[in-house]
């Protein structure tokens, strides 16, 4: 690979600066990036803390390799008001067997598992976008010129970032188990 260091070019030759305007695209992206997670979550949250769907129990019926790590599971919801049960999908990480607390979406397609088992599992896309945004202060201080505070924004960024890089695998560990 060193042998082609020379013919790359890169994105800033000479260390240009990206410009007041290129400054705020940058933060805008980097704020959308981080933003969007949380605002894909909020229909698992919402099922997951029972604020929506309906309560009941799902037993997974079959799971289908997919390849490359991916399944497909499918399996029956019986709701706790006595109703008749209903096929879903179940969540890709179950497996043939498993019952468990669950949510039914508004939709009647999908099972989630509810309680802090669902909650913790619907928080690991936002907790992605939190660990993003640690350093996002530094850089904005960086591109102000601000020479006071850059160290404590340093040990702030550190500190967001592995905050969200734990709440991450908390929740893959509570989705997974």
């Amino acid at each position: 690979m060193s042998d082609f260091m020379p013919d790359i070019q890169f994105v800033t030759p000479g260390g240009r600066d990206p410009g007041r305007l290129g400054r705020i695209v940058l933060v805008l992206l980097w704020l959308t990036v981080c933003l969007a997670p949380v605002a894909f979550a909020i229909g698992d949250l919402e099922l997951a803390t029972g604020r929506a769907g309906t309560p009941g129990t799902l037993r997974v019926a079959s799971c289908e390799a997919l390849g490359q790590g991916r399944y497909d599971c499918q399996g029956i919801f019986t709701p706790d008001s006595g109703g008749s049960a209903v096929a879903v999908d179940a969540s890709p990480d179950s497996e043939a067997g498993d019952v468990t607390r669950a949510r039914l979406t508004p939709e009647g397609d999908r099972a989630v598992p509810a309680g802090t088992k669902g909650v913790l599992a619907a928080l690991t896309l936002p907790a992605v976008g939190f660990g993003g945004l640690g350093f996002l202060p530094y850089v904005i201080m960086y591109w102000a010129g601000a020479r006071r505070g850059r160290r404590a924004a340093v040990a702030g960024g550190c500190l967001v970032t592995a905050a969200g890089a734990a709440l991450t695998v908390i929740g893959m560990v509570a989705a997974y188990s």
